[in-house]
């Protein structure tokens, strides 16, 4: 199956004039000298100098566009990568630092936590290399407000955290998804909940991912199972974020976060960026995927940005109720409409499987061990791993189930995606849950299989 190497599958390693501190104002005309320097109040509005008074501010003149041009833009490009081309060892995190690098990310905010610690350890010795700007700073909260700021100046930014950090996260992320504002999130998860094991395994934040912060809004979550992985599900986060403005997870864990694998840098990587039209609504008009375009501050646009409601040029309409519904569809339908470009999946002797084995992250790798000792017995089990977490591969559960006898799902917890699975199969779904800070042995995989024949 391609993607899979089975060279050793069984490697068991959101109106005030504030003004900003000079600390942060240092740090934006260090992060890029030529913006304004910014005001805001978190939970408000964000201005930059060329904005009019509120009362008195009235909308840029745009051009309409024309249905060609509100098609998706392409704005991929095929770049350099920030490291010679060839085969290296490293971490998983390790690779996260590498691939978000590789993507163009410059800004990275974030607060040591383990089992994500490493990120930013490699990260602030990288960014020396290629002008990026690292703060470390007082807590997860200020993290993610800190990353938000810096992709509204124009970076690519993002941060890495687990458990308890990512749960202080939630309302920054909120405010991201409300104001669409494209970042990555890297969590290494560990066995929770509260401080739990903060060393040991786990896969119980991927709810959490999709539901952390309060109202009806979409993110992407990935999941990786290698190193190779998540250097380049790193990338493809940066690429998702911006093609769609939208935060985007990258769903490790603690097992691959500390594997050590080799992985190949390729010359030219593929990434993409932003989508400017001068003059346009940043919030949301014509275009046809739901994806407006996006402006920085400093850039000559009359630019709000507010986590109250807004219309599509950033004014507050917190009254008014059609306003609200239609900001609120656009932010889910453009993730939704696009769902079956989003989802990536990998099929693996699904053809005449009696029972498919869903998996993801870590434990998929003892899975395709264990589907392949079972076929030498003759048993006729298959996989499916979701690369993709959210949004869910609901058709693709729903095709299964009308094929295999029965869907057994491992996962290092209390059947979180077990759950979401059962909603679209109509097959018999079967979850195994294990939350004690261990892998899932591919041993017991086989055990529990053998069981369901």
């Amino acid at each position: 199956m391609e993607g899979f190497d089975k060279s050793n599958p069984y490697n068991l390693q959101y109106v005030a004039r504030i003004p900003l501190p000079s600390s942060v104002a240092h740090l934006i005309e260090k992060l890029l000298t030529h913006l304004l320097t910014c005001q805001g109040h978190w939970g408000g509005i964000l201005l930059s100098k060329d904005v009019y008074p509120i009362d008195t501010r009235m909308p840029l003149p745009y051009t309409a566009l024309t249905q060609q041009e509100a098609r998706l833009p392409m704005k991929f490009e095929r770049i350099d990568s920030t490291l010679m081309p060839g085969t290296y060892y490293l971490s998983g995190n390790e690779a996260v630092a590498e691939g978000a690098i590789a993507a163009g990310c410059r800004y990275y905010a974030g607060y040591p936590i383990t089992p994500s610690s490493e990120i930013m350890e490699r990260i602030s010795l990288r960014f020396k290399d290629v002008d990026g700007v690292f703060m470390q700073m007082e807590d997860e909260i200020a993290s993610i407000c800190s990353v938000i700021g810096a992709v509204w100046a124009g970076a690519k930014a993002m941060t890495a955290t687990s458990g308890p950090g990512f749960s202080l996260m939630q309302e920054g992320i909120g405010y991201a998804a409300f104001t669409e504002t494209p970042l990555v999130i890297v969590t290494i998860q560990r066995a929770g909940p509260g401080t739990g094991q903060a060393t040991r395994v786990g896969s119980g934040d991927l709810m959490q991912a999709k539901w952390g912060s309060h109202g009806d809004y979409q993110i992407i979550a990935l999941s990786p199972w290698s190193v190779q992985e998540m250097f380049d599900q790193t990338l493809e986060a940066f690429n998702l974020a911006e093609q769609y403005r939208v935060p985007v997870f990258l769903m490790g864990d603690e097992a691959v976060g500390h594997l050590r694998e080799r992985i190949d840098i390729k010359a030219r990587v593929e990434v993409f960026n932003r989508v400017k039209r001068p003059g346009a609504p940043p919030f949301g008009a014509d275009q046809v995927d739901g994806v407006p375009p996006m402006p920085a501050f400093g850039e000559g646009e009359r630019l709000l940005v507010t986590g109250s409601t807004h219309n599509e040029f950033g004014i507050r309409k917190t009254d008014d109720p059609s306003v609200h519904s239609r900001l609120v569809s656009r932010i889910n339908n453009k993730i939704l409409n696009n769902r079956e470009r989003i989802i990536g999946t990998e099929s693996y002797r699904l053809d005449d499987a009696e029972v498919i084995i869903v998996s993801y992250g870590f434990t998929a790798r003892g899975s395709i061990f264990a589907v392949d000792r079972l076929r030498k017995e003759g048993k006729r089990v298959g996989l499916l791993r979701l690369k993709t977490i959210w949004p869910f591969a609901d058709r693709i559960i729903q095709q299964l189930g009308g094929v295999a006898r029965k869907i057994f799902v491992p996962e290092m917890n209390r059947g979180q995606v077990a759950g979401e699975i059962a909603k679209y199969a109509t097959c018999e779904v079967i979850p195994y849950n294990q939350t004690d800070g261990e892998i899932i042995h591919p041993h017991r995989i086989m055990k529990e299989v053998r069981g369901l024949l």
